[in-house]
């Protein structure tokens, strides 16, 4: 039951919205903390899609239909190897930790939502419109980015086109916005302006907490989120403090295999009798043909150790792990490519996404670009890829392919 008999009793009236907190100086605070946050989010939201390397081959590209918007996409480079780990640990922990000052944005500014008349002039309705777009696209955004990384495939086959093309509205929006706004938050955190009556409650209720304690409690929620969210990146004893990430717990085992996994064996229908030692045979296609390797084979050339991350796009990541196997160069090298080319990897995955990947050429060419047979001294286990595994710097984990079965190098 409303407290005054006599209040407005729809929210298109100013006086329906009696919180004290409201006002231009609160709003712009907020609005300019989500400025700079959206923004590192959006680009780091990009440069995680052109890790994928789309344009190499369709079987990466989960979004064929971008267009225009994918004129920035660029080889993705392999130094530092970090590069992936950071990206996107920094896009996923931030944007986990802005969502109490999305929400109190959008609490804030919600008597604007419903004023009436909906535009008083062109530049009104353009605010109006942006503010819608800005609004939805941003609920949008954060719902399926926060679902994806908690529920892991939640969106199986169309997260990457959702997501893709609901930043580039969302953030079209949000840049309108912030040209339209800026000034005018600006302003009001100087004071140089009296506030806006469309904020401030004609017949404010009794405050309960100031606008400043406001801002704290909206900060310590950030805060809060944070730390429960960013030891999935750092690993360590710091993963036990990630209690929202789905790989944020301790290590999933002991011993040299005992790190994180997005996949096991079970769930990509891996059968254990195709990966033994007289069955599992590699197969290498190139310039001069086709070989066939046994691990035992392999394990008789020239073998080669790294120490590389696990990075996947929701945001967990593995600290540096020692890998030893051939590198992905030699193997190039077997079937006439002295220069290494693009390189079409083929997993005998049943289930689940990228069970086909294409890596460019100078990931190829590096080094430390391994088909992995040992990780820390020991086999790999069946859950991160025995019998062969792919493991390259500064790529997404889902293209650091597990359970390999064939390798075609050359133009795809």
């Amino acid at each position: 039951m409303r407290d005054d008999p006599h209040a407005p009793l729809l929210p298109t009236s100013p006086g329906f919205w009696r919180s004290p907190l409201r006002g231009p100086r609160f709003t712009s605070v907020l609005g300019l903390v989500l400025l700079v946050g959206v923004t590192v989010m959006f680009l780091t939201g990009l440069l995680s899609y052109a890790a994928y390397n789309p344009d190499l081959s369709p079987v990466n590209d989960k979004t064929p239909d971008k267009g225009i918007l994918g004129f920035y996409l660029f080889a993705w480079p392999t130094d530092p190897h970090w590069l992936y780990r950071l990206n996107q640990g920094v896009h996923v922990t931030l944007g986990i930790t802005l969502i109490p000052v999305l929400l109190a944005k959008l609490w804030s500014v919600v008597p604007r939502l419903f004023a009436l008349p909906p535009a008083r002039s062109l530049t009104h309705a353009l605010e109006r419109l942006s503010l819608l777009l800005l609004v939805g696209g941003g609920l949008f955004e954060f719902v399926t980015g926060v679902l994806n990384v908690q529920l892991d495939y939640v969106f199986p086959g169309s997260f990457y086109p959702l997501h893709f093309y609901g930043a580039w509205v969302f953030f079209a929006a949000f840049v309108a916005h912030a040209v339209l706004k800026t000034p005018a938050a600006l302003r009001n955190l100087r004071r140089l302006r009296e506030e806006p009556r469309d904020l401030v409650s004609p017949r404010p209720a009794e405050p309960t907490v100031s606008r400043r304690g406001a801002l704290w409690f909206v900060g310590g929620a950030s805060l809060l989120l944070f730390a429960t969210t960013v030891g999935q990146s750092l690993g360590g004893a710091l993963r036990r403090t990630a209690l929202l990430a789905p790989h944020g717990g301790g290590d999933p085992g002991v011993g040299p295999n005992g790190f994180q996994i997005n996949k096991t064996a079970a769930h990509a229908g891996i059968d254990s009798a195709e990966t033994g030692a007289d069955a599992w045979r590699l197969v290498v296609t190139g310039r001069t043909g086709t070989v066939r390797l046994s691990r035992a084979q392999l394990t008789e050339l020239p073998q080669y150790s790294a120490a590389l991350p696990i990075a996947c796009v929701e945001g967990w990541s593995t600290p540096d792990q020692w890998w030893r196997g051939v590198r992905l160069r030699d193997l190039a090298a077997l079937v006439g490519h002295d220069d290494p080319p693009d390189l079409f990897v083929e997993s005998l995955q049943r289930h689940g996404a990228f069970r086909k990947a294409a890596l460019r050429a100078n990931q190829v060419a590096d080094p430390r670009s391994l088909l992995a047979l040992y990780v820390n001294g020991e086999e790999l286990s069946p859950d991160h890829g025995h019998p062969a595994r792919i493991i390259v710097p500064a790529a997404p984990g889902v293209l650091n392919t597990k359970w390999v079965a064939r390798l075609t190098f050359g133009d795809l």
